[in-house]
């Protein structure tokens, strides 16, 4: 048996994903296993996924890496949600909060009893009642995991970073564990040819590096599993049309906000991601219907401070690949799919993808079985965030410019359309055990592009209107004091993981 057992892993690439991914591995393997990661200062990393959402920090605490250590290492800040900035249309927002607004009523979620009062009339925001988004709008935040003195859940949240910084972290972790790094450009992947599986790399120094399992997070280009193994694409361009993304860091010059900002502009939208050192902004647009050199520019107009580099641009197509296991080689990050920043999922798609691989975690002989059903799994939940940010844009009343008007009526998966149309009736959401967002995510998204239900839950009826007002006011009364007993955001993080210069 011990035969079969893998001995040796080898990482093509860096960055996030890979060290990341060798973080996942080496925690679990405890040295048992020989991992050696193989990148090149040469070559660049794409850094922009520096927000991310909760299921990250439950990840560094397996990790057993203490998050004012790592946050004071990375620039980073607290993270409560995403603004979304004329989406539905000009002039409005909305945020997609962390957390679930108000508190459920049974099996009925308290958005459904919101309706019942918006629906007459009454309630006022659905946000009114989100303790992460009115902690977010006020620029406070502190760890908060109940509400005092009441049965409410406090606030839940994720983190903006340095990609860049986040990866050079990492390593010194893995490292720590034993992670060997290989520094070298790959110049050749030699497959076996008996079978096709990857036998060793050649670096550009000659060098031969043998593995008995490859793990590519090369990037875009897919160097092993793309490159070598032939995985295909499947291109998502024709519901995610943007296809190009401009980034450049400007100087802070506001509050630290504890939130992501994501601005709908003519052709696409802009993010800002605020760092203790800087604020991060990028402006993903679709080349079909906006020229590059307008896409700058409505980005450098839209800066909060002074840019602190050139900006440059980054191509990309949305999509996965038609396996991300194949033989001997697993691909994660950029290398097994991209879907834009928009919801900040890339980073956690490292992290679900590698949480998966382990539990399928092989043998040499790599059961193709077990790989498929890996595979299913993988296409699965990239499906399932596909539809979530696919509404974001067919959910729209703008009309304003081609691109809109595109997004408007363009013709969306049928998983998607069946899911709007049966939250139109009494709000009810189909959420499957797979779905990364679940029912108050979804709710807050359709709500928030003006998708809104033509009737509550009949179950809402038996809460008088009178009762129903009393627990929503208390409701507002509890979240209001607990926002005020909040520390500014900016001091918080000054006083507990400001950054080591």
């Amino acid at each position: 048996m011990n035969d079969q057992a893998i001995k040796r892993v080898v990482i093509v690439g860096g960055g996030t994903a890979g060290w990341l991914s060798a973080a996942m591995l080496a925690r679990v393997v405890n040295r048992s296993i020989e991992i050696v990661l193989v990148e090149s200062e040469d070559i660049g990393t794409v850094g922009v996924g520096e927000a991310t959402i909760p299921p990250l920090a439950n990840l560094f605490i397996f990790l057993g890496i203490p998050e004012h250590e790592m946050l004071a290492a990375v620039q980073g800040t607290y993270k409560l949600g995403i603004e979304f900035v004329d989406w539905h249309r000009k002039g409005h927002r909305y945020t997609h909060a962390f957390g679930s607004p108000g508190r459920d009523l049974g099996i009925v979620p308290f958005y459904e009893y919101w309706l019942k009062e918006h629906l007459a009339g009454r309630g006022g925001s659905l946000w009114d009642y989100s303790l992460n988004d009115l902690a977010a709008q006020a620029g406070r935040f502190a760890p908060l995991k109940q509400l005092p003195n009441a049965p409410m859940a406090g606030l839940t949240h994720a983190w903006h970073f340095d990609a860049g910084l986040l990866a050079k972290f990492l390593r010194r972790v893995c490292e720590a564990q034993g992670v060997t790094r290989r520094e070298g450009m790959v110049s050749g992947v030699n497959l076996r040819a008996e079978d096709g599986f990857i036998d060793s790399l050649t670096l550009s120094d000659g060098a031969i590096v043998e593995g008995d399992l490859f793990i590519d997070c090369s990037g875009f280009r897919g160097l092993l599993i793309e490159g070598a193994l032939k995985a295909g694409y499947e291109d998502w361009t024709h519901v995610l049309p943007c296809d190009r993304a401009i980034a450049v860091p400007c100087a802070s010059t506001q509050t630290l906000l504890p939130y992501t900002r994501a601005t709908a502009h003519s052709a696409g939208w802009q993010w800002r991601i605020p760092l203790q050192h800087r604020i991060g902004n990028g402006h993903v647009f679709c080349s079909a219907f906006m020229a590059e050199d307008e896409a700058r520019d409505i980005l450098m107009t839209n800066l909060d401070g002074k840019a602190l580099a050139d900006p440059r641009t980054l191509s990309f197509t949305t999509g996965r690949r038609k396996a991300s296991w194949v033989k001997n080689c697993v691909a994660f990050g950029l290398s097994s799919g991209f879907m834009e920043p928009l919801e900040s999922t890339s980073i956690h798609l490292v992290q679900s993808g590698m949480t998966r691989f382990l539990k399928f975690f092989p043998d040499k002989g790599f059961s193709p079985l077990e790989i498929a059903e890996y595979n299913r799994l993988t296409a699965h939940e990239y499906e399932l965030i596909r539809d979530f940010l696919v509404l974001h844009y067919k959910a729209t009343q703008r009309d304003d410019s081609e691109f809109w008007n595109h997004c408007r009526t363009m013709t969306i998966p049928d998983s998607l359309a069946h899911k709007i149309d049966y939250f139109r009736e009494h709000g009810r959401l189909i959420i499957e055990e797979a779905d990364l967002f679940r029912d108050t995510n979804w709710a807050q998204v359709l709500i928030g592009q003006g998708i809104i239900p033509k009737s509550p839950s009949p179950l809402t009826l038996t809460v008088s209107d009178e009762k129903l007002g009393e627990y929503m006011a208390n409701i507002r009364q509890l979240l209001s004091a607990a926002v005020a007993g909040l520390p500014d955001h900016g001091a918080y993080v000054a006083q507990n993981c400001r950054a080591k210069i």
